[in-house]
Order: C-alpha cells, then sequence, then structure tokens
C-alpha cells in the first residue's frame, strides 16, 4: 500500500510539473523578436538603418572600383614598352587611355614624359598616382565617420528613452509599476544595441577598404619604378 502510494504521489507530482509547463507555455509570455524591438527604438533606429544602408552602398560600390582597379593586362607594360621603343609615342598614350584603371592613366602620364629624365617622368607618375588614390579614397571618410557617430547615435537614442521612462515614472505618481521602469529602460537600451552594430560593421568594412587602397597603392608603387626602368 505504502508503495503504491508512493507511486502515485510521484505520478501526481509529474502531472502537476507537465502541467505546469503546460500553463506557461500557453500563458503568452513574450519573447524576444529582433523586428519588434527594432520598431521599439523609435526614430533612432531610423536613422541607424540609413546609415547602415549607406555604409553598406560605400563599401560594394568602393569594393567594384577596387577589383576594377587591378583587372590589368598582364602584358600591358610590355605593349607600353614595344610602342616607346619604337617610336609610336601617339600609339601608346592612345593605348593607355583605352585602358581604363589607374594604371592605364598614370601609365600615359609617364608616356607624355617621354625624353625628359628619369626624375621628371617619376615625379610626374607620382602625380598622377596621388590623384588616383585620392579618387580609391572617395567614400571611405564617410564610411569612418559612420563608423564613429553610428555608436553615439545609438547612445543618444538610449539617454532619450531613459529621460522618457522616468518622466512617465514620476506622472505615475503612487501607481508605479516595475514593468514601466523595466520597459522603458530595455527599449531604450535597443537603440545603444544598433548603434554599436552599425558601428562595428562599418568600422570592419572601413579598415578592409583601406587595406585594398593600400594594397594598390604600393602595386602603383611597383609600376611606377618598372616603366621608368624599361623606358630608359
Amino acid at each position: 500500500m505504502i508503495l503504491q502510494s508512493t507511486i502515485a504521489g510521484a505520478l501526481g507530482d509529474q502531472a502537476a510539473m507537465d502541467l505546469m509547463a503546460t500553463d506557461l507555455a500557453g500563458s503568452g509570455v513574450e519573447r524576444m523578436n529582433l523586428l519588434d524591438m527594432a520598431m521599439k527604438g523609435g526614430w533612432i533606429m531610423v536613422v541607424l538603418l540609413v546609415l547602415s544602408i549607406i555604409c553598406f552602398y560605400i563599401f560594394f560600390e568602393r569594393l567594384g572600383k577596387y577589383r576594377k582597379a587591378v583587372n590589368k593586362d598582364p602584358h600591358f607594360m610590355d605593349r607600353v614598352n614595344d610602342y616607346v621603343r619604337s617610336g609610336e609615342i601617339k600609339s601608346a598614350e592612345n593605348y593607355c587611355a583605352a585602358v581604363d584603371n589607374p594604371f592605364g592613366r598614370i601609365a600615359a602620364k609617364g608616356v607624355s614624359l617621354v625624353g625628359r629624365t628619369r626624375v621628371d617622368i617619376q615625379t610626374g607618375m607620382e602625380n598622377a598616382a596621388n590623384i588616383e588614390v585620392a579618387r580609391l579614397e572617395r567614400g571611405l571618410s564617410g564610411m569612418a565617420t559612420i563608423a564613429s557617430a553610428a555608436p553615439m547615435i545609438g547612445f543618444l537614442g538610449t539617454v532619450i528613452g531613459m529621460v522618457r521612462a522616468f518622466w512617465e515614472m514620476s506622472n505615475a505618481g503612487n501607481n508605479i509599476d516595475v514593468s514601466l521602469l523595466s520597459g522603458g529602460i530595455y527599449e531604450a537600451m535597443i537603440t545603444t544595441v544598433g548603434g554599436l552594430i552599425v558601428g562595428i560593421i562599418a568600422l570592419f568594412a572601413y579598415n578592409f577598404l583601406v587595406s585594398k587602397v593600400d594594397s594598390i597603392t604600393n602595386q602603383m608603387e611597383s609600376f611606377i619604378l618598372d616603366f621608368v626602368t624599361k623606358t630608359e
């Protein structure tokens, strides 16, 4: 009898636990939804969304430019050198102009200076390379600004949200509810999370693009030295 009572009691406890789990599952407890949380962030989240779109646009637009910049004919320098050695300077200039990338424009500058001293040719090509680097760096300052400004904008949204939460508490008088404060705080913190996400992505993207520009710049320097050496 005692054993039967123990088993019945154990089964009863298990049934009670199952019933409690069922009640919790069907009690309508809210789960974290990223989209809903973002919507609760207010107009600050709209600003962060716009900044993220601008960041992605700059990243992919610049990445396409960089890929095009390094996509050059491996025999480009040999053909330019053949034109120069045969005295067909105009043909060499036209050939360089037809190559729509920074290396073609730098080479065109070098060809136009053929006949001058090595220092003049190298200086002219380096000046042309500086112009090309400036073109490659377009938009990077904007991405750097987004990387630094996005977290600050998110923090601004948090401060505004906290002020609103405490304002609501002061107006509630003696009817202060813990959920009123906690709800206002977590909604306010959403903007900080959003700002940090946008800022971190922009920072990594910016550093990646800067490394690409540095790589292309090194290739330009090597290209200029090679051009000057072969056209002497």
